[in-house]
């Protein structure tokens, strides 16, 4: 949630009886959405930090993907070009490697209806293997690195991404042509549709 003003559906959600786990707990959804939105950032779920300060993409990963953007922290969190909207938007807990995963029940629920007030979407990133099941459903490829490695295929409507966690710091050294060759392009798209 932003200082300034509620998100699209904001008081919607957060009554919704499916939240209610998370409500009893004293937490609050964690996304931003304007109606003035161009690109719409998926992701997994909030992290911890995120959860505890209410501002998507607090961490580590947020200020990488920041980079592999090319955006200022102020263009990032400025909801009339990003929604930061998430597959879940409540941090689902701990698990074994990493964060549990979110509920997917939730992104059907809410994301069409947030869509349905954002008219100027023109790009859509789907960071981790999460979103992009959702959203690629059987036109997402075998694996995640397929899907990533074969970017061009779902453009001008979606850009697939590795998660930037630390925790993929591997993938990463595995895969060069990731930077070298997909965050080039990646830059290049979201500064056109931002300008």
């Amino acid at each position: 949630m932003t200082l300034h003003s509620k998100p699209l559906l904001y008081d919607q959600i957060a009554a919704d009886p499916m939240n209610d786990d998370f409500t009893n707990r004293g937490w609050l959804p964690v996304y931003s959405a304007s109606v003035s939105s161009r690109i719409v950032l998926v992701g997994q779920a909030p992290g911890r930090i995120a959860q505890q300060t209410l501002r998507p993409w607090n961490d580590a990963s947020g200020r990488l993907l920041r980079q592999w953007l090319n955006v200022t922290d102020e263009q990032f969190y400025d909801s009339d070009l990003f929604a930061l909207m998430p597959i879940d938007f409540y941090y689902p807990g701990k698990g074994a490697h990493g964060d549990l995963p979110p509920r997917l029940d939730f992104a059907k629920k809410w994301h069409p209806r947030l869509l349905a007030q954002m008219p100027n979407v023109r790009l859509t990133i789907l960071v981790g293997s999460y979103a992009q099941k959702y959203y690629l459903d059987r036109c997402a490829k075998q694996n995640l690195t397929a899907t990533v490695a074969d970017f061009n295929m779902y453009l001008p409507d979606y850009f697939p991404l590795v998660h930037p966690s630390p925790l993929n710091i591997g993938w990463r050294k595995r895969n060069p042509w990731f930077e070298s060759d997909v965050i080039p392009v990646l830059q290049t798209i979201v500064k056109e549709v931002l300008s």
